[in-house]
């Protein structure tokens, strides 16, 4: 079985081939004002870089030689994801070259799996048994618990390389030394240049575990847009969607990376999993489910400021109080239907587990030992060495301290803890200092 080492990130979009390389020779410095150039001279080079859904389809289909995308239920989220590009996001010409590079990465993933899948059907013949979810507020310990469950060396965590670039399929022999892995890694540069704050918030490598809204993007049913663009109508459309088609999809992805790579479990994170549980849960029945809880007065501001970040190098338009407002709306209405579904679906009861975010960072090793016995799952003392090692070399704030403060994005104390009372009074969750 191989390790998986370090923290992960939320899903970012990597520019590919000649595009990110001629862009990454631009320093820092110079990203502004080669965009204010291109909004006066160029459109924002809307003329240039077309994100219309024929042009992209045609292009993936060129670049592959294939034209099978397998199940079309992907083809309305993609066309309302665009039109949401061109009249929401203000895109601007680093945003637009980099949405088409990442919207036609998903759709050759797409081709070249399904393609894969004829070559091989034992592919989907895949059995994913009791997947392990880490679910929970941003900012409230899932990333780091995701990477500490995932040093576990008998378990599978999607990596950051193979869910960028999965087909082929990886393979057990050679899955420490893909070139796969030389090949994101030099893409993840793209962010250095991009997001010089990110990793204040997250470490990145292309080991690193990767969450499944990187999974569930390619069914263009994803929370990872309205994270990454302001794509209000996609957004509000996306809230009326059955989520079956993207965790459908989610499942076909996980059998193909473990087809000749298997593990005892995956294991597997995103705070969004909060907005659809019941479709979680459809297709996964038997899944184990970890959820994180904190002070929502200290998720809010750190969970607004990431959103700038990362949203900052793609529009010309960043509002804080508007992200503000959409960060505390957005996870007080994911909480609430995590609660709802947890009090009716009383057969789902005994597939969650609760975790404080103040007793995770206290004692890790305690709430891993804990999980496990509490989902029946063997903690080999490989694994809790290894686990024990990793809580050695991550300590809170290890690339430094991102500073915010709720009132930097227009939302008010005691307003926004009255909002989620609900909430801390429900997971018996104090004030953090």
């Amino acid at each position: 079985m191989h390790r998986r080492k370090q923290t992960a990130h939320p899903a970012a979009p990597i520019p590919g081939g000649s595009l990110h390389k001629g862009l990454c020779c631009l320093g820092r410095a110079t990203m502004s004002g080669v965009n204010a150039f291109c909004r006066m001279a160029l459109h924002d080079g809307r003329p240039f870089v077309r994100l219309d859904e024929a042009t992209l389809l045609d292009k993936s289909r060129g670049l592959m030689g294939l034209d099978d995308f397998g199940d079309a239920s992907f083809r309305e989220p993609l066309a309302i994801l665009l039109s949401s590009f061109e009249t929401d996001a203000e895109l601007n010409l680093v945003g637009r070259i980099t949405v088409h590079s990442e919207i036609l990465r998903m759709l050759c993933n797409r081709l070249r799996m399904v393609e894969d899948c004829k070559r091989h059907p034992g592919i989907a013949d895949e059995q994913i048994r009791r997947p392990l979810f880490i679910t929970g507020l941003p900012r409230s310990g899932t990333t780091f618990l995701h990477a500490l469950l995932a040093q576990d060396p008998r378990c599978r965590a999607p990596q950051i390389w193979e869910v960028m670039h999965p087909s082929p399929p990886p393979e057990r022999g050679t899955y420490d030394r893909d070139p796969r892995i030389d090949q994101t890694q030099r893409q993840l540069r793209w962010l250095d240049v991009l997001m010089p704050e990110f990793e204040k918030f997250h470490l990145i490598h292309a080991r690193y575990p990767q969450e499944c809204i990187a999974i569930t993007d390619h069914a263009f049913l994803s929370y990872v847009f309205e994270t990454m663009y302001q794509v209000s109508s996609y957004r509000d459309w996306h809230d009326g969607q059955d989520k079956l088609p993207a965790y459908a999809f989610h499942r076909r992805f996980l059998q193909h990376l473990q087809w000749r790579c298997p593990g005892t479990h995956w294991v597997l994170k995103a705070p969004s999993h909060l907005m659809a549980l019941e479709a979680l849960l459809h297709v996964y029945p038997d899944a184990d489910i970890v959820q994180t809880h904190r002070d929502p007065l200290k998720v809010l501001p750190s969970c607004a400021s990431l959103t700038r970040v990362l949203r900052a190098p793609f529009t010309s338009r960043l509002q804080e109080e508007q992200i503000g407002q959409e960060v505390s709306l957005r996870w007080e209405e994911s909480v609430r239907l995590a609660m709802q579904l947890r009090q009716h679906n009383q057969g789902a009861r005994d597939r969650f587990f609760d975790v404080l975010y103040p007793d995770l960072r206290r004692d890790p090793m305690a709430i891993v030992r804990d999980i496990y016995r509490h989902f029946g799952r063997e903690l080999a003392p490989d694994a809790e060495d290894a686990m024990e090692r990793f809580v050695a070399d991550h300590p809170k704030d290890k690339n430094g301290v991102h500073q915010y403060t709720l009132e930097g994005f227009g939302l008010n104390r005691d307003m926004e803890w009255h909002r989620f009372r609900f909430y801390t009074e429900q997971y018996g969750i104090s004030p953090e200092p």
